[in-house]
């Protein structure tokens, strides 16, 4: 017979069996898009299929876009996409560099958590699509005791396309869990002044090992169809907050930098100017040094180390240019590290001590200044 839960309660003590209570901890999870286990035809396959299955990325009926996923996209797509990713592959890992720089990102993260807080903080990763997956990331996050879990998706400017769609991948595991952590998610943060401080840092730190002073610095997004924006996305103008802040920190002459996007696919109109279309008009114009860098990538990935460092170079030198060069993201540089760790204590107000979270803000504020 079980015990009268009033009556235990009263008593203090717990029924016999009863798991040991565990000290209330915080989890904080980092999610990116996603990735490939490997760059063979089967497992870009299974990626690409989950990928371009999200509603929340393909908004077309499921009657019209299933047979052309699977009878054509799913049938060529994955032996050119497994070759892009080749090109990029981290060999060494055996995963691609995005799956690398986001591991090294929730690493770094950590280390300056425990540094302020000790192991009440418990810092995860994990991806929209692939491997690690998402849902099974939050169960190891409850299974340690964390009560309360910050969702951190890595995308600076919110779309329904990458910010909602790991959100609703972090709910469905919520709506599994008989007993659900607190949540919260960091809004977007595509003009935060440390964000931006951090972008205009990493060009003038790429710059001075170049041997060239750039005409135009082109900032290029991943792209996004016209109708979404149509239909309230607000993703084109966070993007172009983010160059016209980042223009505005480095204090450039009007017309040196440049926004653009890229990464279109199928036939339907997508957010404009396009990178590769760009590029070459520039070049056609006059321009013949340019610096491409992409702020929408929290980590270098396939959509810039290979799309941009080639084929968008090619485009520009083949259309008349004479001197290109890329701005990695800003991966694991160290103040982007301070800049994600200040993000999460301030998210994690009234979660934390109020006294050492102001004196970690105040810490941060040089940190990352």
């Amino acid at each position: 017979m079980m015990p009268d839960p009033a009556q235990t309660t009263l008593s203090g003590k717990t029924p016999a069996g009863h798991p040991a209570p565990r000290r209330s901890r915080i989890g904080v999870l980092l999610i990116n898009l996603g990735t490939p286990e490997g760059t063979d035809y089967w497992n870009m396959r299974r990626y690409l299929r989950e990928f371009l299955s999200d509603t929340r990325v393909i908004e077309v009926p499921k009657a019209v876009w299933w047979p052309i996923l699977n009878g054509i996209i799913l049938t060529f797509r994955p032996f050119k996409s497994g070759k892009a990713y080749a090109s990029i592959w981290n060999n060494e890992r055996g995963e691609s560099p995005l799956k690398t720089i986001t591991r090294a990102q929730a690493e770094g993260v950590a280390r300056q958590l425990s540094d302020r807080w000790g192991d009440d903080i418990v810092v995860d990763w994990a991806m929209r699509y692939g491997q690690p997956a998402t849902g099974p990331a939050i169960q190891r996050l409850k299974d340690q005791g964390c009560d309360r879990i910050l969702l951190f998706p890595l995308y600076p400017q919110y779309s329904a396309t990458t910010t909602a769609t790991a959100c609703d991948q972090a709910f469905r595991q919520l709506m599994r869990m008989r007993w659900q952590p607190a949540v919260r998610t960091v809004p977007t943060y595509h003009d935060d002044p440390a964000y931006i401080d951090a972008l205009a840092k990493s060009v003038k730190r790429h710059l001075k090992s170049t041997e060239f002073d750039p005409d135009v610095l082109l900032v290029s997004f991943h792209g996004l169809p016209r109708k979404y924006l149509e239909k309230g996305d607000p993703y084109h103008c966070y993007c172009v907050k983010t160059a016209r802040l980042l223009a505005e920190r480095l204090g450039w002459p009007a017309g040196k930098v440049r926004h653009s996007f890229q990464s279109r696919f199928g036939a339907a109109e997508w957010l404009k100017p396009y990178t590769d279309h760009t590029v070459e008009e520039l070049a056609k114009q006059g321009v013949k040094k340019i610096a491409v860098i992409a702020p929408g990538f929290a980590a270098d990935c396939v959509e810039t180390l290979e799309e941009i460092q080639d084929e968008v170079r090619e485009a520009f030198l083949e259309a008349g240019g004479e001197r290109f060069t890329y701005i990695p993201c800003l991966n694991a540089q160290p103040d982007h590290i301070a800049f994600l760790t200040a993000t999460v204590e301030r998210e994690l107000a009234g979660w934390l001590p109020a006294t050492s979270a102001a004196a970690s803000a105040n810490e941060n504020s040089w940190r990352v200044a």
